[in-house]
């Protein structure tokens, strides 16, 4: 079959401009800076420690007898659908001493380089500003009491947990948080928040919550 030459450029010429318009949406969508909201994502450190081990992982500093709880995982800048990632790279380096400011919410130096590179670099701000703004977010969140330094075993169910944080953080909706989980473990507590770092509701993020009736919250680590 002799495919007609003027159909065969046709083609040719849609697939092109389709692909142009792919990559500028896509360069679009990651443009320092341009995005609708913040995820603070809170992780169980007892539950990370305990995969760490399962998997014959080195759970690092925060896994070494010290008695954390939550500790922040990242601050995520969102899209209403989707989000953005890596928006600079290379990324610009982030320096030691910032880094090491931040070791005590986020007790792991490869994750604090991580979350630089791939979500700080999207937020529009230099690296000092960005981690001066996850300290606030941080601080913006109380913890439910119970959380705070458990030493023995949970049972929840996600509603649990949310009801709790919602409890002690005026303004937070069910709308507006999402209990993550790994296996029958909770793993993370996302909270969605503007760039004012008040709390909104989002949709797409509640939607990626666990659906189990019931969790384990492992106790903290020498505590």
């Amino acid at each position: 079959m002799v495919r007609h030459p003027v159909r065969a450029a046709i083609s040719a010429v849609v697939v092109l401009l389709l692909a142009a318009g792919t990559q500028a949406a896509s360069e679009q969508r990651n443009q320092p800076g341009k995005f609708d909201f913040y995820v603070l994502s809170l992780s169980w450190s007892p539950s990370f420690c305990k995969e760490s081990e399962e998997r014959g992982r080195e759970g690092g500093e925060q896994c070494r007898g010290r008695p954390y709880s939550f500790v922040v995982h990242g601050l995520w800048p969102q899209y209403e659908k989707g989000f953005p990632r890596d928006c600079q790279v290379p990324s610009p380096r982030l320096g030691r001493d910032a880094m090491k400011s931040m070791l005590d919410l986020m007790p792991a130096p490869r994750l604090i380089y991580h979350e630089w590179d791939q979500h700080g670099t999207c937020s529009g701000l230099d690296a000092q500003a960005y981690f001066d703004l996850i300290r606030k977010a941080r601080d913006a969140v109380k913890i439910p009491e119970s959380y705070t330094a458990p030493t023995k075993t949970l049972t929840v169910s996600p509603d649990d947990v949310e009801d709790a944080f919602i409890k002690v953080n005026p303004g937070l909706s069910h709308e507006g948080i999402a209990v993550t989980c790994s296996s029958t473990r909770l793993s993370e507590v996302r909270i969605c928040m503007g760039k004012d770092l008040k709390f909104r509701d989002c949709g797409e993020t509640d939607k990626r919550a666990c659906r189990r009736d019931k969790l384990i919250m492992p106790p903290i680590r020498g505590g």
